[in-house]
């Protein structure tokens, strides 16, 4: 089984397969006379959505493409692990992130479902040509509680409910052929992009394509952040970072956390968590495909490039896990968990090995004959257990995740993704500038 995983691992995450996949895909849509089709998949009461609808028409402007807006309902269920804690935790992240795009986003709450009912039901009747400006219009409405707004729009364009269901139902297909299960997405020929996090990388892939009509390669969504590359202060703040030894996410954030560590006033306190898998959570085959490609996509951005894995989900990672709460108390945890992800994501290595272990400790510059007595020990179960719960304080079930406090404890700031780890920046400038 973990050869399988292996290879499927190191198969989606390699970039000469991406590249070949992607000429494959343009000579083929050529063969078939096909336009630049980039379809966006849109659901009205999705906060990211929003987010990306405020910059729609101006990426469509920009490139010689044929925009296809597709109107989405609910995610697919199986790729939510956590129902709850994933609304609550989209609402507050675009609450967080939206200034820092230009973006108003007034909401505290998600809209009510008669108002969600009349967003779909303006989209439906919608003429293709026309998607954009009133999507737009109906998501300020919708998120800013204007429900006469939506009254008054539904007047000039009105689907029946009947309608409507159809067509969330065939948005949904369109969605789920394309292997993706959120809205805020977009589609370009066998590969995806999510939302404003993601749209750079379709923009260099169609300007590649000499699709660009503009004379600069400027992005579309361009975040307007104030954080220094180095911040100097006296005074610190606790900066806990949440790894998991399976994440590719996490594998890519590494760099950057340890970038923070030595340019920013932080105490930095590792708290590593269960991989998703170990936590009984199952993960689609599409899904995983996804998050391999993606994250590797954003390792190769972050000079973090995955080369050779070698999951260590299993007996691996809790042979590994077993150390950590020693070494952590000799003021090495984070240079241990760095190094397993390494090894893990980019040297090939089975983590699990003991002589792999001893090796590792030794460049730590700690003493074998006593971290290794805690090889295969349980202690460190409750470790991880204690983080995990404080973890999902702050909503957030995946990894890498992060907590920003005042260095009392007091005052948690929570943000979940290496996409966030530029938030974090400017949350510890905030509090320190």
């Amino acid at each position: 089984m973990y050869k399988m995983r292996n290879r499927a691992m190191n198969l989606f995450s390699n970039h000469e397969v991406l590249q070949t996949i992607r000429k494959s895909a343009e000579l083929k849509r050529k063969e078939e006379g096909r336009p630049h089709e980039v379809l966006y998949f849109h659901k009205v009461d999705d906060p990211y959505s929003h987010l990306t609808i405020n910059f729609l028409e101006k990426f469509y402007a920009k490139y010689d493409i044929h925009l296809k807006s597709v109107l989405v309902g609910d995610e697919v269920k199986e790729t939510v692990h956590e129902p709850t804690l994933y609304g609550d935790y989209c609402l507050e992240d675009v609450k967080k992130i939206a200034p820092f795009y230009g973006v108003d986003f007034p909401a505290t709450t998600y809209p009510e479902s008669s108002l969600v009912n009349l967003a779909n039901s303006i989209l439906t009747a919608v003429k293709a040509d026309n998607f954009i400006d009133v999507a737009k219009t109906v998501s300020e409405a919708l998120w800013g509680g204007n429900a006469q707004k939506l009254i008054d729009l539904n007047t000039t364009f009105s689907a029946s409910a009947d309608e409507v269901k159809t067509n969330l139902k065939k948005g949904n297909e369109v969605r789920n052929s394309c292997d993706y299960y959120f809205g805020s997405a977009f589609y370009y020929e066998k590969e995806l992009y999510w939302g404003v996090d993601r749209l750079h990388y379709l923009e260099s892939r169609l300007t590649e394509l000499g699709l660009n009509k503009e004379q600069n390669n400027d992005p579309v969504c361009i975040l307007n952040t104030s954080a220094p590359e180095t911040l100097e202060s006296e005074t610190k703040v606790n900066l806990h970072f949440y790894p998991s030894l399976n994440s590719p996410y996490t594998y890519v954030s590494a760099g950057r956390v340890k970038d923070i560590k030595e340019h920013y006033p932080v105490n930095l306190i590792t708290r590593p968590v269960l991989p998703m898998l170990m936590r009984k959570m199952t993960i689609p085959t599409y899904k995983g495909k996804y998050i391999i490609s993606d994250a590797a996509r954003e390792g190769r951005t972050h000079n973090f490039e995955m080369k050779d894995i070698y999951s260590p989900i299993g007996a691996p990672a809790r042979r590994a896990y077993s150390l950590f709460p020693l070494i952590d108390e000799k003021g090495k945890g984070f240079d241990y968990i760095y190094d397993l992800l390494k090894s893990s994501f980019h040297d090939g290595i089975n983590i699990g090995d003991e002589n792999y272990l001893k090796g590792l400790v030794a460049r730590l510059d700690l003493d074998w004959n006593e971290i290794g007595k805690e090889l295969n020990t349980k202690k460190w179960k409750k470790v991880l257990n204690d983080n995990a719960k404080d973890m999902y304080a702050g909503n957030s079930w995946g990894v890498p995740s992060f907590k920003v406090t005042n260095s009392d404890g007091t005052n948690p700031f929570y943000v979940w993704g290496q996409d966030r780890i530029w938030l974090v920046k400017e949350e510890i400038n905030k509090r320190l500038s």
